[in-house]
């Protein structure tokens, strides 16, 4: 197998184990800190209702939690 096979079977394997995160806006980012903002675009959503799918990352969940007001974990 090549190491580009490899990788992909590894993305494959992460997102069948439940490696993966849903994230949804349900607030409005309106009136919060300018940081909590950044991270709300970080996470990769835009608009209220809109609906995010991240890997389950140390990263990742120290954002959501940074942002726990304003996001609903799926």
């Amino acid at each position: 197998m090549t190491t580009k096979a490899k990788s992909t079977a590894a993305v494959t394997d992460a997102k069948s184990e439940g490696k993966t995160v849903t994230v949804t806006l349900f607030k409005s980012i309106n009136g919060t800190r300018e940081s909590h903002r950044a991270t709300v675009r970080g996470l990769g959503l835009r608009r209220m209702n809109s609906v995010s799918t991240l890997e389950d990352t140390p990263s990742v969940r120290g954002m959501i939690n940074k942002v726990s007001y304003l996001v609903k974990v799926v």
